[in-house]
């Protein structure tokens, strides 16, 4: 029987509940979307203490069903204002389903800047003083928690951007090697967590086994397919040797990989960066480097990697194509071995890569350090986590850092940055950008690998419309969404894998209704929080300026892009 878990930092109580019937058909990110709009003031603070955060597997999670591990979690977000639910690897997910959790609801804040763990098993759930752990980084803190309460935990935790109410802080979760580097990065979701009290929560499920299905047999059948699907697919062998790295040189390509703060299409130094360049680099140095790793477990995927120096020492894992693109192309930097440097002190801080590097591509091009500064750019980093005030204003994102720096060009839609795809040149995702009730992020619905015109506005909006509904659905069952790229013809297939689990009687349009029915509801937290269609747009400069690459603009209609969501 599965129970919610509802602690009030307020006063440091808690209790498990039974699970509402109508929320039983959810989970993930539509769990999220539910919660949020019965039991969040649509007005209130981010940080405030009428917000609640939400950690939520997904339908499947604790099950058998390979890559099925994905955590969402979710608030209203201090960078966007809106409904936030971003997505992460990891053993959190998996840890929580066995214990029996289809949600951990956290409301309240402590009246003083108390902080907390949150420590689950079997035995219950306790709320333990961290004040020891204050300011630590999140590599030493997983260190230490795994020091106390033993190798068989999960740890979701904050850094020092979380503790400072960061709004680009994520929130790290542990991979299977004890390394905290799965990040729900999106949003600001680490200050929510942080305005908590929250430092770390910490699952055990010592004593638990994968979740039992209610028929066996069916579960087993429709497993043998599901996985032979996978398994078959070209593309996810591509994701296996480069994983998302393979992306750079597509971008490149086509023109859509962003170079210095989104003013061009393509770089120069790209074949430095890119997933073949990456491949080889990490098979020459040996030592601990992997080209490709799982990042949760039961993934038959693998598309992570360990990224080693030259000595053959992991730097980080995984090293990935959003990172590289922006800390890379973005601000002209060719090397991979200072992006990956970054990438770690960003995972130890405890910050969202996406949103901190254009944050910085807009410091480089205001001159507060050169495009293409290596070691400038890694000063600037280490100044968040310090923090100084420079560090705050690039801690609080993209937007903030345009306007206190002057600068009018800022690649963002409703307060979050753009992830490393040119909307100009990949015309679908910058529909998704505009439309999506999470600001501009490319999981909302990446077009990218789509075989279409992406410089052709025709047809744009439905495909973007297709492909935000397909990845909502794999969002609210937990499934990476790499595997979409296979299961995408297959739905019946993952109604099945539902049925099978659940004894219920799902097909493919039910499957289809959850996914309309959570982007209603997240819409539906936005409009009551105040956003209306003149929040659906990009900033003004890409429907203007031609990607000087492609001589493209973003001339996707306005009055078509407003019809998205017309389901």
């Amino acid at each position: 029987m599965q129970k919610i878990l509802r602690v009030d930092m307020s006063n440091c109580t808690g209790a498990y509940e039974e699970v509402p019937p109508e929320y039983e058909a959810f989970g993930g990110r539509g769990l999220i979307a539910k919660i949020l709009l019965d039991e969040v003031k649509p007005d209130c603070h981010p940080l405030g203490k009428y917000n609640k955060l939400i950690f939520a597997p997904g339908l499947l999670g604790g099950t058998v069903v390979p890559s099925s591990g994905r955590i969402s979690i979710g608030a209203k977000s201090p960078l966007t204002g809106g409904i936030k639910e971003s997505n992460g690897g990891g053993l959190t997910a998996s840890k929580l389903a066995r214990l029996g959790i289809k949600a951990v609801i956290v409301e309240g804040k402590p009246g003083d800047d108390s902080l907390f763990i949150l420590k689950i098993s079997q035995k219950g759930w306790e709320l333990i003083p961290a004040d020891d752990y204050r300011g630590m980084g999140n590599y030493q803190l997983v260190g230490e928690l795994t020091k106390r309460f033993g190798s068989k935990i999960g740890v979701a935790s904050i850094g020092p951007a979380g503790e400072n109410l960061m709004a680009a802080a994520g929130i790290a979760n542990m991979d299977i090697d004890g390394n905290p580097s799965r990040f729900c990065g999106r949003g600001g979701l680490g200050a929510v967590m942080g305005s908590k009290g929250l430092k770390a929560l910490v699952v055990d499920d010592s004593g638990t086994r994968n979740i039992q299905a209610e028929d066996p047999k069916k579960l087993q059948e429709t497993l043998r397919e599901y996985i032979q699907i996978i398994k078959a697919s070209p593309v996810i062998e591509a994701y296996k040797k480069y994983g998302t790295s393979g992306m750079v040189a597509t971008a490149n390509a086509l023109g859509f990989l962003p170079t210095r703060n989104f003013h061009h299409g393509r770089f120069v130094g790209a074949d430095r960066i890119d997933g073949e360049f990456m491949y080889n680099l990490i098979r020459q140095r040996g030592g601990k480097g992997l080209t490709t790793h799982n990042c949760m477990p039961g993934c038959i995927i693998g598309c992570s990697n360990v990224f080693p120096d030259s000595n053959g020492e992991m730097v980080v894992s995984p090293l990935e194509y959003e990172t590289i693109g922006l800390f890379g192309a973005n601000c002209y930097i060719d090397d991979l071995d200072t992006i990956a440097r970054i990438n770690y002190l960003c995972n130890d801080i405890g910050l969202d890569t996406i949103e901190v590097a254009v944050a910085l591509g807009i410091a480089m091009e205001a001159g507060v350090v050169p495009f293409g500064d290596k070691e400038g750019a890694l000063k600037l980093i280490k100044e968040i986590g310090q923090p100084t005030l420079l560090g705050r204003v690039l801690g609080a994102g993209a937007v903030t850092t345009g306007r206190v720096l002057g600068i009018i060009n800022v690649p963002a839609v409703k307060g979050q940055a753009m992830a490393a795809y040119d909307p100009r040149s990949v015309k679908g995702v910058g529909v998704t950008y505009a439309v999506s009730p999470m600001g501009a992020d490319h999981t909302a619905g990446t077009t990218a690998r789509a075989q279409v015109n992406h410089l052709d506005p025709k047809g744009q909006v439905e495909l973007s419309r297709r492909v935000q509904l397909t990845v909502t659905i794999y969002d609210c069952l937990g499934l990476c969404m790499f595997v979409s790229v296979a299961m995408g013809p297959h739905p019946k297939v993952l109604a099945n894998l539902l049925n099978a689990r659940y004894g219920w009687d799902w097909d493919a349009e039910r499957l289809l209704e959850l996914s309309k029915e959570t982007i209603r509801m997240e819409r539906r937290f936005n409009q009551l929080a105040g956003f209306s269609p003149v929040h659906d747009r990009l900033p003004e400069f890409f429907a203007e300026d031609p990607c000087p690459e492609t001589g493209s603009v973003f001339d996707v209609p306005q009055e078509e892009i407003d019809q998205c969501y017309n389901f």
